[in-house]
């Protein structure tokens, strides 16, 4: 929304390669959500972006704004040279269940502490994502977890074969 006028912001175009390395983080106005077995996972207008170089946006969302309840803490550990340790979260609603379907760092790198208490989760591995409306198209691969909307131009890396861009 423009401060303004209350009017939507106009989405411009942009390209992963124009995203820098370190990855950057910045606030999202837009209002994001996730959706699971038919449930609302997350809702908010107070999202983080996390852009980096090749990948699409992700999206860090507060915990507050994401059902708790929903989540299960999962084994699964990984590390990111830029943001540190990731643990993982399972989804279970409506009687399915996602694993690893989220991700959050709760001791993140210097230079990412923004994305405490925020989770992050894969769009292939929930019902459904959206950003200002738009429904999001998974990265492929599964491994970054990038939320793909028509403003987001790639090649992005995560499919086969980009391993070694």
């Amino acid at each position: 929304m423009s401060a303004r006028s209350g009017e939507p912001q106009e989405r411009r175009p942009e390209s992963v390669w124009d995203y820098p390395r370190p990855p950057a983080v910045r606030p999202s106005p837009e209002r994001v959500t996730v959706e699971f077995a038919g449930v609302t996972v997350a809702d908010t207008r107070s999202a983080l972006r996390v852009l980096e170089t090749s990948h699409p946006p992700v999206f860090y969302i507060p915990r507050e704004d994401v059902a708790a309840r929903l989540l299960r803490p999962s084994r699964r550990r990984s590390w990111c040279e830029w943001k540190g340790q990731a643990v993982y979260w399972d989804l279970v609603a409506g009687g399915e269940e996602s694993a690893d379907a989220a991700w959050s760092y709760p001791d993140p790198s210097r230079g990412f502490e923004a994305i405490r208490d925020h989770l992050a989760f894969y769009p292939s591995r929930v019902g459904r994502c959206t950003v200002a409306g738009e429904e999001v198209v998974p990265q492929e691969g599964d491994f970054y977890g990038g939320w793909i909307t028509s403003e987001v131009t790639g090649p992005f890396k995560g499919a086969p074969g980009t391993a070694g861009w």
